[in-house]
C-alpha cells in the first residue's frame, strides 16, 4: 500500500507489498524489497538498497549524502539488510570512495537517533540503543551490542559479540566477546550471557575467558601477552579469531583491568 500523500519516484523499485504511509519521500535509483514497511515522514534518498521486510520509523533519513569534505559527488549506496527496525530520527549516510557503500547487515535493530556515517560496515543482528553514533569508516561485527548514548571515533573496529555499556567513549578497537565500560574504555569480562544465549558452549566461554584473562588481566605487554596466549592456549578458531582481530589493530585496543 502506498499512501496517495507519499511522493514516490517512479524510478524507484518496490518489491511485493511493500507499505509508505503518508508523506514519506522516496528518491529516484532506490531500491525497496518485498514486505517492508516505511512509515510516515521517512526520507529515502537515491542510493539506497533496502531488504526485505525491514520497518523503518517516522522521521529516519537513509542514503543522504556524507558528512565528509573529500565527498565529491561519486557514485555511492547505503545497504540494509532483511528484517532490520529502524526507529525515529536515525540517519545512515551513504559511502565515499573509500567504500563505496555503507552497510547495515540482516536483523539489527537501530533505536531512536542512531546515526551511522559513511563507509561504515555493520554486521547481523547488531544492536544500537538510542542516541548511539559510529563515525566514518567503522567496523561492527555481527551480535555486537551499543547500548545508548556510546559514540565512536572513526576507523574504529568493534568485534563480533562484544557488549559495550551505555555512554561510553570508544577511542580503541573493541576485540570479539568481551564487555568493555568505564572512561577510559576498559575491560570488563567476556560476554558470556550473550554468548551462551547464542549456543557458545560451556568449553567454548572457558576458552574464551582463560584467552583475554592472559590479555587483559594479567597486566602483561599487549605483545607479550599474545605470545603467551600462542604457547598455553591450544589453537582453534576462536583464538585464531582473537589474536587476528588484536594484530591487526593498528590503533590499538581498549585498556585491560588495572
Amino acid at each position: 500500500m502506498i499512501s496517495p500523500l507519499a511522493q514516490v519516484s517512479p524510478k524507484a523499485t518496490l518489491g511485493e507489498g511493500v507499505t509508505i504511509e503518508a508523506f514519506s519521500t522516496i528518491y529516484d535509483d532506490v531500491v525497496i524489497g518485498a514486505g517492508t514497511k516505511i512509515h510516515p515522514n521517512v526520507t529515502i534518498y537515491p542510493g539506497a538498497r533496502i531488504g526485505e521486510n525491514c520497518e523503518i520509523y517516522p522521521g529516519a533519513v537513509i542514503a543522504v549524502i556524507p558528512q565528509d569534505l573529500k565527498f565529491d559527488g561519486e557514485y555511492t549506496t547505503v545497504e540494509i539488510g532483511d528484517r532490520t527496525v529502524i526507529r525515529e530520527c536515525v540517519t545512515i549516510h551513504r559511502g565515499t570512495k573509500d567504500m563505496w557503500k555503507t552497510t547495515v547487515g540482516k536483523d539489527c535493530l537501530l533505536m531512536t537517533y542512531v546515526h551511522i556515517a559513511h563507509d561504515c560496515q555493520i554486521g547481523n543482528n547488531v544492536i544500537m540503543a538510542s542516541y548511539s553514533g559510529l563515525s566514518g569508516h567503522c567496523v561492527v561485527g555481527d551480535y555486537a551490542i551499543l547500548e545508548g548514548r556510546c559514540g565512536s571515533q572513526q576507523f574504529i573496529h568493534v568485534g563480533a559479540h562484544s557488549f559495550i555499556a551505555g555512554g561510553s567513549l570508544i577511542r580503541k578497537n573493541v576485540p570479539p566477546y568481551v564487555k568493555c565500560a568505564r572512561e577510559p574504555l576498559t575491560y570488563a569480562g567476556i560476554n558470556s550471557v550473550g554468548l551462551r544465549r547464542r549456543g557458545y558452549t560451556d568449553e567454548q566461554v572457558r576458552e574464551i575467558e582463560d584467552i583475554y584473562r592472559i590479555i587483559f588481566v594479567q597486566n602483561n605487554h599487549v605483545t607479550k601477552s599474545l605470545d603467551i596466549v600462542k604457547e598455553s592456549i591450544p589453537d582453534s578458531p576462536i583464538r585464531r579469531e582473537i589474536l587476528s582481530f588484536i594484530e591487526a589493530s593498528d590503533k590499538g585496543v581498549i585498556k585491560g583491568l588495572i
